[in-house]
Order: structure tokens, then sequence, then C-alpha cells
């Protein structure tokens, strides 16, 4: 592989900036100085450094967004300000959001561009987890809560799957759901009468928002992150 295109997956930037980094000598391979941006480089063997830093070779990225409320989840939009434009031109390349967040929902967005994660964690076969904290509008009954749980008619053909409920006070719950409908966790408060509003996502399978991250902020998942997003939902699928 190329050194600068080597630099360009560790999303160091784009094209033309790795190369200025290479001529600059800012990159050294095997403790040896390189200026020459073709230089080919063993992405597994090979020890890279950039101002003194090791690089260790990821074939893909994954990175955990607190997403602001007033962002959408999209790669780009003509409008309004994408979730991909808090991660920077240079880190945001090839990624998506696995999934949607409506652009009112904060909370924990998954980034990556492991398109076969993508398509593990959002096939409905395997029934992966969301957890919202959800602030409706008015107080919720007990059999408000046992109407979720059991799966509430949203107008789609089948009413949606089982949810679990922890009450946190009168107006406040976590809801987990195991589907991903059309702005579906607005529709099952509105279908025990009531409103949401305010929704934050804590939780995606085995993945839990980071109280570290300031709304907006980001981080990158560690390998026993990776590895447990790709256990999820198996027993589920199988």
């Amino acid at each position: 592989m190329r050194l600068d295109k080597f630099l360009c997956k560790m999303n160091l930037g784009t094209r033309s900036r790795t190369k200025a980094f290479i001529r600059q000598g800012l990159v050294k391979v095997n403790g040896f100085l390189i200026k020459s941006p073709d230089f080919q480089v063993d992405e597994e063997k090979d020890q890279v450094t950039f101002q003194g830093e090791i690089l260790r070779y990821q074939k893909f990225h994954y990175f955990m967004l607190n997403k602001p409320a007033g962002t959408v989840s999209a790669t780009a939009d003509r409008n309004e300000r994408t979730v991909l434009e808090l991660l920077g031109q240079d880190l945001s390349k090839g990624l998506f959001p696995v999934g949607r967040l409506d652009k009112d929902t904060e909370g924990l967005l998954l980034i990556t561009d492991d398109g076969d994660l993508a398509h593990h964690l959002l096939s409905p076969k395997r029934h992966v987890g969301k957890t919202y904290l959800v602030t409706a509008e008015h107080p919720l009954t007990l059999s408000d809560i046992a109407a979720l749980e059991e799966g509430v008619d949203i107008g789609e053909k089948k009413p949606t799957l089982p949810a679990s409920v922890q009450r946190l006070s009168e107006k406040e719950l976590l809801l987990t759901i195991h589907e991903g409908k059309f702005h579906q966790v607005k529709r099952m408060l509105q279908a025990v009468g009531n409103q949401v509003i305010a929704l934050k996502r804590v939780g995606f399978g085995p993945l839990k928002l980071d109280e570290g991250l300031k709304s907006g902020e980001y981080r990158k998942l560690s390998e026993q992150e990776v590895s447990a997003l790709y256990e999820s939902g198996k027993k589920n699928a199988s």
C-alpha cells in the first residue's frame, strides 16, 4: 500500500494533505524517515509513525457520538448540519451513521465505515435492542407501561414487538425496543395517549452512551466494544 494512502486510511487527512505530511518529514517507516508518498508499506508488518506516534492500521473505524439535537443522521444534507460534520472533514471520509436518530433526538449514535457491522446491527432478524430515555408530556400509568411492554398498535400491519420498560418517574422511563420503525418511540407514546417531549438514546445493543461525552463529542470504540457489537443479536438470528 502507498504510504500516503495508508495515512489516509488512518484518517489523517486527504491524499494531498498526507503527501504534504510525508514531504515535511513527519513520517517514518520502521524508524527510517520517508519523504516519498508512493513508498510501499506492508500495513500488517511495517511500523509507521507520524510525529513520533505509532499508527496501528485499522481496516475499519468505529466512533460513538453523543448526537446533539438539531443535527441530522445523514452523510450529507444541503440544508441541515449533519452528524458527520461534527467529526470534521478529514476524519469523516467514508464514514456513515448506523441507523438514524430524528433531528430533535439526542444521544448515542454509532458511526463507522464497516458495512458488515451496520448490516448486522440493523437486521430485523437480530432484534438488537435500542434503549431510549423518554420524557413524556403526561404521567404514565401502570396500564400504559403494560401496553408498551406487550406491544402497541402504531398503524402498521402488526403491533410493535414487546418492549422493556423501566419507570424512572411519573413522566420519565427507559424504553428498550427491538425494531427500527419510523418515529417508533414517538408513535408508541401516542398509542397510549401521550406525547414525547424529549428523547435521548442511551444504549444500542451492548453499547452504552459514554457519560463522559458532552453533547456533540465523540470517541473511538475499543476493540472489546466492537467485538461485543458483533456478538449482539446472534442468538436471536440463529
